[in-house]
């Protein structure tokens, strides 16, 4: 990283503690990282039939669930949601790929004054049945399916997009739970929500490419929502949360900090790639992330205590990780997907420093 890079980055985090950056300090930072002079020029031919390459997806959710190790623990149960009465699940298939519509109401089952922590989707995988298997078998043996779940977002215009949230390898020949981390989903649709239900999809794939893994693919299958679906286990989402009257995270601001009462702390301050104009097409996941920002006052000591040259204590970054994604980037005439990480994009903690 150059040394330009380097103060961009620090000029980003000494903006996210007081107020919001404006787009083009921000744009600058994101094209710094990855190496880029300016915003790729993409056509529309550019952005039909994504498919993002298996090592990019692979790459992607592993620097993801690095991030998940760090969640705190100590989460109680919120409640498990199975759906909505009558709802069919509806499930298509095409040539190489099943997809399975989910939906759950979430009006009203958060409780107030709390934290979502983690939230998984828990899916029941049928008994396989062999007479979906293909005749042919091939020289390479597959054992698993590739399952990947999706938030989607339903755009004013009538169109869906969705956001990669979990995706992990299913053995095929085995049946039972499955569970998927969705926890992101769920942030997602609190930060969206306009009194509509959770939308996810379940995307079964080979797990390499070729016709014989995508057949033997289409031999999983998952209970659906469907009520003449007889099978056991209907998807459960699995919610968890943590009381900030008991079990308040540690450092984050409460309401005083809207008003500036407060001691330094972290506030919540959510971007959306959706909503940058210079974003929206090129960075496909994720669809945005809580970045937070230092807030609050800090007590200043006694002039006689003060060292020489030093100034005033204030509210600042202590700690940051970083922010996977995956974006579009033009090399010539082709478009390639590739996966990285933006280092300190989220502010872990705040505290107070002196200046100087």
């Amino acid at each position: 990283m150059d040394l330009r890079c380097a103060r961009m980055l620090c000029v980003l985090c000494l903006v996210l503690t007081v107020q919001a950056f404006t787009q083009e300090e921000f744009k600058e930072v994101v094209l710094k990282q990855l190496g880029l002079s300016e915003v790729p020029k993409l056509h529309k031919s550019d952005l039909v039939d994504l498919v993002i390459p298996e090592h990019v997806k692979n790459k992607y959710m592993s620097m993801l669930k690095r991030q998940r190790v760090k969640r705190r623990a100590l989460p109680s149960l919120a409640g498990i949601l199975r759906g909505i009465p009558g709802h069919t699940g509806e499930v298509l298939h095409s040539d190489t790929i099943t997809r399975q519509k989910l939906m759950f109401d979430m009006e009203g089952r958060i409780p107030k004054n709390s934290e979502v922590t983690m939230a998984e989707l828990k899916l029941f995988k049928k008994p396989l049945d062999r007479a979906n298997l293909p005749a042919k078998q091939s020289h390479r043996p597959v054992s698993n399916a590739r399952v990947s779940v999706y938030w989607v977002q339903r755009q004013h215009d009538g169109t869906n997009r969705t956001s990669l949230v979990d995706s992990r390898l299913v053995p095929i020949r085995e049946s039972g739970w499955r569970s998927f981390d969705v926890t992101q989903a769920v942030h997602y649709w609190l930060r969206n929500k306009r009194r509509e239900p959770m939308f996810l999809e379940v995307w079964i794939e080979g797990e390499r490419v070729g016709s014989y893994a995508s057949e033997m693919a289409k031999a999983v299958r998952f209970t659906s929502q469907d009520p003449k679906d007889k099978a056991l286990g209907k998807p459960e989402l699995v919610l968890y949360t943590l009381n900030l009257d008991d079990y308040g995270s540690p450092g984050d601001c409460r309401e005083e900090a809207l008003t500036g009462k407060s001691t330094c702390c972290r506030q919540k301050h959510y971007i959306s790639f959706r909503e940058l104009s210079w974003a929206q097409h090129w960075i496909l996941e994720p669809a945005g992330f809580q970045a937070y920002r230092c807030s609050g006052s800090c007590a200043q000591p006694p002039r006689a205590l003060r060292r020489l040259g030093s100034g005033q204590r204030s509210c600042a970054v202590a700690g940051s990780s970083s922010l996977p994604v995956i974006y579009l980037v033009k090399r010539g005439n082709s478009t390639e997907i590739e996966a990285a990480e933006f280092p300190n994009m989220i502010v872990e903690r705040c505290s107070c420093v002196t200046d100087g």
